[in-house]
């Protein structure tokens, strides 16, 4: 009887081994996924965090309209672009080998791609202020600050797919995803 035990006992111990190496293979592969995106994305979240930090820097300073407007639109062309970056990284990078990786992959892409697009009709609008005129100017800048509320929403949907999916953990855990990029305060 004791034989049989440490047989079904041994057995088990195997099974564990094999069921735990599988974990393991699983997670070196998200793991391996996550340092690819991450590697693509860390240019691009530090132009992310290079234009919001411009963005800030001229809001907090007296600065003439003028040049508001030419750093804030060119801001937001780099916003555009970087995010436009980020969804054909996690495109070329493929599902993430998570259950339902492929939606999530798409989902997130998608959203990185609505920021995108945000961030591209903000440049627009901004170009297409009046600088000349400071009380309309700033006036329409609160236009543009509630546009900012609309372009960040994308990043955030995508990020949140990717937190569902269960892959932000070893994205966070790759350097080049550690990069802040907190989006330009929408204060006016």
């Amino acid at each position: 009887m004791n034989k049989k035990l440490a047989a079904a006992a041994s057995c088990g111990a195997v099974l564990m081994l094999v069921l735990s190496g599988c974990g393991d293979d699983g997670e070196q592969k998200t793991n391996d996924w996550a340092k690819k995106v991450c590697d693509s994305w860390e240019p691009e979240l530090k132009k992310l965090e290079a234009a919001n930090a411009e963005i800030k820097r001229v809001s907090t300073e007296n600065s003439k309209s003028a040049d508001v407007q030419k750093t804030d639109a060119a801001a937001f062309q780099q916003i555009s672009d970087a995010y436009k970056a980020l969804a054909e990284a996690l495109n070329k990078a493929g599902a993430p080998p998570v259950k339902d990786g492929a939606a999530a992959q798409r989902a997130a892409a998608e959203g990185f791609t609505a920021a995108s697009k945000s961030y591209a009709d903000l440049k627009t609008q901004m170009e297409g202020l009046d600088p000349a005129d400071q009380a309309k100017f700033a006036e329409d800048l609160k236009g543009i600050a509630g546009g900012l509320k609309t372009a960040v929403k994308g990043d955030e949907e995508a990020r949140e797919r990717l937190k569902v999916a269960g892959v932000s953990k070893a994205m966070n855990a790759q350097k080049g995803c550690q990069v802040s990029t907190a989006p330009a305060s929408t204060k006016s």
